[in-house]
């Protein structure tokens, strides 16, 4: 068989880092002298460095994660402290195998989104876990949809290829019966089996503004709260402090 045979098989097989460095990788081997282990044992280590990145790739690109919010962008130093202690343990994703959920409490302009979006993009890089970031008025209006549509498991379990969800701004959403309803079966639905992340500008004893009926309400925090990691933001505004840096500097 000629070397331009196996290539081409190569590729049939769906192996194209193999492939594409065939040649120069049996060039390389023939000069250092390789045994066929080695030489294979290089074909397949570039194949699967190729293939984790681009399942990264791919991961990133369906998250929906906002571009500028990163861990080269977060300011540690800028978290309370109990949430800098706890981020380390975060980043290795144990609650995610886990199916743990991840709360962040908090007022308007505290870093929350950054900090969940920080991590869920780190959840893709270092684990390769699915994650979807979602504003909660945008997912509730998805799942109306799906519903009107008669598509609502279906949406369901589409949703469930994902590892973590992030719903962003739960605190923001004044629900009707019918969009409580559908949030409500979303958060049932991924118990104990999936992961949530959850940021919030509204404490646990004012979810009833948001699922209305409190035993609906008293439902969907024990669910959320049952195997959870809760993050207070009680920092001080984040933007606030950025937009005096701004100012001052515009002032020189």
């Amino acid at each position: 068989m000629s070397p331009d045979s196996l290539e081409m098989l190569l590729r049939s097989f769906k192996l194209p880092t193999m492939a594409a460095s065939y040649a120069q990788t049996l060039v390389q081997a023939e000069e250092n002298n390789w045994g066929y282990r080695k030489f294979l044992l290089h074909l397949c280590e570039a194949e699967a460095a190729d293939r984790k990145e681009r399942k990264r790739d791919r991961l990133l690109k369906q998250s929906g994660l906002p571009a500028g919010k990163t861990l080269g962008t977060l300011d540690e130093n800028k978290l309370p402290v109990k949430i800098r202690r706890q981020w380390a343990t975060l980043l290795e994703g144990g609650f995610v195998e886990r199916a743990e959920n991840v709360i962040a409490f908090g007022l308007p302009g505290r870093g929350k989104t950054h900090f969940l979006a920080t991590l869920g993009r780190e959840l893709i890089l270092r684990h390769e876990h699915a994650v979807l970031f979602v504003p909660t008025f945008r997912l509730v209006q998805q799942l109306l949809k799906a519903k009107a549509a008669l598509q609502l498991e279906a949406m369901l379990q589409k949703l469930d290829r994902y590892a973590v969800v992030v719903l962003d701004d739960l605190g923001y959403v004044q629900q009707t019966r019918e969009e409580m309803e559908v949030l409500f079966t979303f958060l049932a639905e991924r118990y104990e089996r999936r992961s949530v992340m959850i940021s919030s500008n509204l404490v646990f004893s004012k979810w009833d503004q948001i699922f209305k009926d409190p035993m609906t309400t008293m439902a969907a925090v024990d669910r959320l709260v049952h195997h959870a990691v809760i993050l207070e933001f009680d920092n001080g505004s984040v933007r606030e402090e950025e937009a005096k840096n701004k100012r001052s500097k515009g002032d020189k």
